[in-house]
């Protein structure tokens, strides 16, 4: 007798849990296809045009350093990469000598030039790309 009751006690317990089970699975769907809140939507719309926007920043940046001529040490010449997702953006280089320093700017677009570009300058724009 009490070994069939323990079967009772079991199935009970098994038929409870799932029902308990089944309704938390319909709890879940109905709140998954619950229209969201106006304040929800109009969030998760700032942050889509905010994502747009960030694309166009010029958030990709790479640094390379070097000696332009062999009779000078220390890596003052430099070149820097600026550009965005797409792959515009900006090279600056500065180039130092003895007597003298240089200052170039060239654009990038889709992470080409259209002026020639010496071997660091294609280096930091290399580097930035993600």
């Amino acid at each position: 007798m009490s070994e069939a009751l323990a079967a009772l006690a079991l199935l009970v317990a098994l038929a409870a849990l799932l029902m308990v089970l089944a309704d938390r699975r319909g709890r879940r769907r109905s709140s998954d296809d619950a229209p969201l809140p106006e304040d929800v939507r109009g969030l998760r719309q700032e942050v889509a045009a905010l994502r747009r926007e960030g694309a166009d920043a010029l958030r990709h940046l790479s640094v390379v350093r070097y000696d332009a001529f062999s009779d000078m040490g220390g890596h003052l010449s430099w070149s820097l990469a600026l550009v965005d997702d797409a792959g515009d953006g900006v090279v600056l280089t500065s180039i130092h000598g003895r007597s003298e320093a240089r200052s170039y700017a060239k654009n990038v677009t889709g992470w080409t030039c259209e002026q020639q570009l010496s071997p660091e300058e294609l280096e930091a724009i290399d580097a930035t790309r993600p």
